[in-house]
């Protein structure tokens, strides 16, 4: 069985963005997931820490200082191997950065680290549209930590003028060609793009904790924004699904992958690559220009389908559905020759990363850091 992957979100901007905002949002609109927050400030006093501590059962505050020049890799690695254990029932970890921090210091510290159980989530950049100019021009640097996000959430969009926000978001896109950009008020985004919804057994939900989510609700009912479900957020981005019975040809697909449209931020689901490989399904897990493949014997019975869900903002639908649809196995079986169905691997296989190590403590639930952390 194919182990489960927790995604690893990096929540970053400069100070005074909103990420604080935003992240208890996501908090409360967690969609059943249990969330792991690390977070860092800059300062000996920590302002954001105490503002989330309240809300999430394990708040990882790692002192003064940002997090990629305070925490060394292997640091950081040993509070995601605690967080990402079977163990710990954790579904994501989010990462609010200091806004002082480096972007692509953390992503690669992630990439590179030794997590088994931890996938890269994305890179989140926070941009207040209300500061953008005063921001690029005493932080010249947002221009580069633009370019290399996953998502960029342009915040506070009620404080400018209509025009004023479409020259912002030419200018985003000029800074980072095709990245998704997604326009809020108060942080507030829906939680689909991030994270999905978690699905658990009743008798779980009934013996679990009450959490921050449950006495949100209770004290402030539906006619509050934040928790409302009314579905208002989902007009920011759009959701893509894509079944298909025939096998998908693994040349055409990873031809598909290399070269993403604009604005397509996120790719999750099975593929069924056939003759290619007729004992596994590939789990697919692509956010931003990061993608993993995850290889699980079929389970008996199950039927054999490709099924994927794509999310970003102002994708084409019509034109995605149609480029899946070519990726599928046109040939008969017969007719295709099967020295080159596995040569069509080749480009798959290079993202199907390597999980064969052991990994002590796990079953225990106590590894070489000592005991877990307290979960929600």
């Amino acid at each position: 069985m194919s182990r489960k992957q927790i995604p690893v979100v990096v929540l970053t901007g400069f100070l005074g963005s909103g990420k604080t905002t935003l992240l208890n949002h996501l908090l409360r609109r967690r969609a059943g997931n249990r969330i792991a927050v690390v977070v860092n400030d800059f300062g000996a006093i920590e302002i954001d820490t105490m503002t989330v501590a309240g809300q999430v059962g394990s708040t990882v505050s790692l002192g003064n200082g940002c997090l990629c020049c305070a925490v060394d890799a292997s640091e950081l690695d040993g509070y995601l191997e605690r967080l990402t254990r079977p163990s710990a029932r954790i579904d994501i970890v989010v990462i609010e950065a200091s806004g002082l921090a480096e972007p692509q210091e953390l992503v690669r510290m992630i990439l590179t680290g030794d997590h088994p159980h931890a996938v890269y989530g994305g890179l989140v950049q926070v941009v207040d549209a209300a500061e953008f100019d005063a921001t690029r021009a005493r932080h010249p640097e947002i221009d580069r930590h633009i370019s290399i996000a996953d998502l960029v959430v342009l915040n506070k969009t009620d404080r400018v003028a209509e025009t004023e926000h479409r020259r912002i978001l030419a200018t985003l896109d000029g800074l980072g060609p095709g990245t998704p950009v997604v326009s809020a008020t108060y942080g507030r985004i829906d939680p689909e793009l991030l994270f999905d919804p978690a699905v658990r057994p009743d008798e779980e939900e009934k013996a679990r904790q009450l959490s921050f989510e449950d006495l949100y609700e209770d004290a402030h009912p539906a006619h509050d924004d934040h928790a409302s479900h009314d579905g208002h957020l989902h007009a920011a981005y759009e959701s893509v699904s894509f079944t298909a019975g025939a096998p998908m040809n693994p040349r055409r697909l990873m031809a598909f992958l290399d070269s993403r449209p604009p604005g397509l931020y996120r790719i999750k689901g099975f593929v069924d690559f056939g003759p290619a490989d007729p004992a596994n399904r590939y789990a697919l897990h692509a956010v931003g220009r990061a993608l993993r493949f995850h290889p699980a014997p079929w389970g008996r019975g199950e039927e054999r389908l490709t099924q994927l869900v794509l999310i970003g903002s102002g994708i084409d639908r019509e034109v995605l559905l149609k480029e899946l649809h070519a990726c599928q196995e046109t040939e008969p079986r017969a007719a295709r020759d099967a020295a080159a169905d596995q040569s069509g691997m080749w480009g798959v296989l290079r993202y199907v990363p390597d999980l064969t190590e052991p990994e002590p403590g796990y079953e225990t639930g106590s590894g070489p850091e000592g005991p877990e952390p307290d979960m929600p």
